[in-house]
């Protein structure tokens, strides 16, 4: 039997983090999942059983170098390896247009969706190497559409987007793509029903809390099945790729070959 395959996670109590994490359980993985704090665990943890040997449970803010330097080091310390990177941990505030931004605010939300994923990758990348391993980075339709009002969101995805085909370039012996989760049913979505009327066209916001009436958004294990797919199984021929969260090639058994 092969050694079980070691993920870390980042945002992974709640929303698609959590699901991506259920899903990996199923396969036998090892986890390691990263939040805020052990308070934001609280349900979640019930979930997956936190006593488990398999899970290493692990605290801080994405936003901060050293914390996402010591996820690194921590899950290699637990598990002796790292076999995959799930950079899902992200935020959509601040809801407003660039003109009005606070740019303390501006500069957190990069700090969470683009320099967190490359603090992490940085700290990742020699031990990927030696295993040929997998990163996932979960981005956005809003890396290639602009919305008015989410104007740190958008260039702190497209950036990630771009990070991705980066990695692709310099990292041959890693497999690292973007999935774009489609519109699902999580906080950030109750943020854009609450405090999008104050940036957002109305039309957008009506949009938003359309799919919500109308029971269009997504369960968080719908994309989180894919996201955990690719951090598993991803072949090297994807690595670059931008890729909706349904696309045909994820979880297809000629994508392997």
């Amino acid at each position: 039997m092969p050694d079980p395959k070691v993920v870390l996670v980042t945002g992974a109590s709640r929303g698609i983090g959590i699901a991506v994490v259920r899903r990996l359980l199923t396969q036998g993985c090892r986890l390691a999942i990263a939040a805020r704090s052990r308070q934001s665990f609280a349900a979640a943890l019930k979930a997956v059983k936190p006593a488990d040997p398999s899970i290493l449970v692990l605290t801080g803010d994405v936003a901060r170098p050293e914390d996402c330097r010591r996820w690194v080091k921590e899950t290699v310390a637990r598990f002796g390896r790292l076999d995959a990177l799930v950079n899902n941990a992200g935020i959509l505030a601040p809801l407003a247009r660039l003109a009005e931004a606070e740019p303390e605010a501006w500069q957190y939300n990069l700090a969470v969706n683009l320099m967190g994923p490359f603090h992490l990758a940085q700290a990742a990348i020699p031990h990927l190497r030696s295993s040929r391993g997998r990163m996932v980075n979960v981005s956005s339709g809003a890396a290639v559409k602009a919305i008015q009002g989410w104007s740190a969101y958008c260039v702190a995805k497209a950036g990630l987007t771009h990070l991705t085909h980066l990695l692709a370039a310099e990292e041959q012996d890693i497999t690292t793509v973007a999935v774009r989760p489609g519109v699902v049913d999580t906080d950030m979505q109750a943020l854009i029903r609450a405090e999008g009327a104050k940036a957002m066209t109305p039309e957008r916001r009506a949009y938003f809390q359309d799919l919500k009436d109308s029971g269009q958004l997504l369960d968080p294990m719908v994309p989180a099945a894919k996201i955990a797919w690719l951090a598993l199984q991803a072949p090297p021929s994807l690595s670059g790729a931008f890729l909706d969260y349904d696309d045909p090639r994820i979880g297809n058994e000629k994508t392997r070959l």
